[in-house]
């Protein structure tokens, strides 16, 4: 099935999908634009993730769209209330009607001779193929795929006796009364887990191989809830969205100048939390600050749990697993009925899709990326991926910003054809996003590369991109602009006219 040619293509009805398109229906509301999603409902992450206490690992006031004010007091809201925001804010900029449900991108295949997109998509309950036309996509996929998490060989898993469930995939209703659960895993995953099974299953013990900074954060915003009384809420909403911004930023900044004092201070919140009896060596990263990303848990719930006995932690590696439990390198037997494998994600860019430019593939990993957010030599894409050590949000809206500031552009200078290109050499062999975790480090090779310099560097600072991206000039010698022959000839007959009108006018 061939649909209607459009000026912009949405790939994925997430966060940033929903977002984008937004800001289109706000600032470029002459575009005919769609959105392809692959599920049946919009919330992209946080349609998927459905395990117990699944919950956002940054602020609300952040991770929400700076258009539309989250209006809970929760700091870090659970997975639910994320999606009900992100469906509301759909259907309150009417871009819910937008929407083609349960069609999964296979490929995009950009035509100079044609100047478009040709975008391939699978409906997967039919297996009919349909295709759809743009001028411009825009991949708001997110960054992981959604098939399979990633799980590491763990010796003997097939032998164990109980259930093993990767929380990318937590079943229905399902039901760990008075089991005793490992999970396996210190990422934000795994600390959201852990105090979340504890209301009913009989013991959890979080297994890691190495420590995490976990933070504790406010439940709420106190300050928020109460200048609800006396402001209006679009005006209270930036302004705790303004204090998140700075103070993050500040910590980012100082765990890089001034990290053995931010490990300290993070470190002895810490062990103020645990109290007494837990070993802080469990909570002693062999890294400094922000090289990781830092996992927040709202006001220690985890540290609270593992100081009354209702969990445990381990450090340890993995020897075999039993029938019965997991044998650790060190000796130890931990027993299990239930094993999580909260061992994180599997990077995948594009949702998976094959991306090819005038039939020659595009290897992501060859690729710089302009601003974060163009791939170099790439005509009318945008790739929108969000911050690493602060919300993702953040950069989602402001990139979302730039599209619509880019196509106004466009259109304004009668331009068909927009590709980064770099043509100092500034390319590296370092990836575009900058932390050492390992489902980064293990997608080296499927990532895109940064440069040395701006607009090529990503530096994942907001405060240098929000005027950037919103102020900067279109023209600033890395993007290469181009008009078709018909349309120069469209314009320069429109402006022949005007000029014969014009000399009619005067001699009258």
């Amino acid at each position: 099935m061939k649909h209607k040619h459009l000026d912009v293509l949405i790939i994925g009805a997430g966060l940033s999908g929903v977002g984008a398109a937004c800001h289109l229906s706000r600032k470029c509301p002459d575009l005919r634009y769609g959105i392809l999603e692959r599920r049946k409902r919009v919330g992209g992450t946080w349609d998927l993730f459905r395990y117990p206490g699944i919950r956002s690992d940054s602020d609300m006031f952040t991770l929400g769209y700076n258009f539309q004010p989250w209006t809970d007091t929760k700091m870090l809201a659970d997975g639910p209330s994320i999606r009900n925001y992100i469906e509301e804010t759909a259907e309150h900029h009417q871009v819910h009607k937008k929407i083609h449900f349960g069609l999964k991108v296979t490929a995009e295949d950009w035509s100079s001779e044609f100047n478009r997109w040709t975008v391939t998509a699978l409906n997967e309950e039919t297996g009919e193929e349909e295709v759809f036309t743009a001028g411009f996509v825009l991949n708001c996929t997110g960054y992981y795929n959604y098939d399979a998490g990633y799980t590491p060989k763990i010796p003997g898993i097939n032998r164990f006796g109980g259930d093993v469930i990767h929380p990318q995939h937590w079943p229905d209703n399902y039901d760990y009364t008075g089991k005793r659960v490992v999970v396996i895993g210190s990422g934000a995953t795994a600390v959201t887990l852990v105090p979340a099974m504890t209301d009913r299953a009989a013991h959890v013990t979080m297994l890691q191989r190495s420590p995490t900074y976990v933070a504790s954060v406010p439940e709420q915003d106190l300050i928020s809830k109460n200048l609800r009384r006396v402001l209006p809420e679009m005006l209270v909403y930036r302004l705790a969205r303004t204090r998140n911004i700075l103070l993050q930023r500040t910590v980012f900044n100082l765990s890089i100048r001034k990290p053995k004092a931010i490990r300290r201070l993070l470190l002895a919140a810490a062990r103020k939390q645990l109290g007494p009896d837990i070993d802080m060596k469990h909570f002693q990263p062999h890294y400094n600050p922000w090289e990781e990303r830092m996992c927040a848990v709202p006001k220690g719930d985890l540290f609270k749990v593992l100081r009354e006995g209702k969990a445990s932690v381990v450090t340890d590696h993995i020897k075999n697993v039993t029938k019965t439990g997991i044998k650790l390198e060190s000796g130890d037997w931990i027993p299990a009925d239930i094993i999580v494998t909260a061992t994180g994600l599997d990077l995948q860019m594009l949702g998976g899709a094959e991306l090819r430019v005038d039939g020659t593939h595009v290897n992501l990993s060859n690729t710089m990326m302009y601003k974060g957010l163009m791939l170099e030599k790439v005509p009318n894409m945008a790739l929108v991926f969000g911050y690493t050590n602060a919300s993702w949000t953040l950069k989602a809206d402001i990139a979302s910003e730039f599209v619509c500031r880019l196509l106004k552009h466009m259109r304004k200078t009668g331009a068909e054809k927009v590709t980064p290109i770099d043509e100092e050499g500034c390319g590296s062999d370092v990836n575009f996003l900058n932390l050492r975790s390992g489902y980064i480090q293990r997608a080296d090779d499927r990532l895109p590369r940064q440069g040395n310099k701006d607009p090529w560097q990503n530096l994942n600072d907001y405060l240098h991109d929000l005027p950037a991206f919103r102020y900067g000039k279109m023209n600033d010698g890395h993007l290469k602009f181009e008009t078709t022959n018909l349309h120069k000839t469209k314009r320069n007959l429109v402006q022949k006219l005007l000029s014969n009108t014009l000399n009619i006018e005067a001699q009258r």
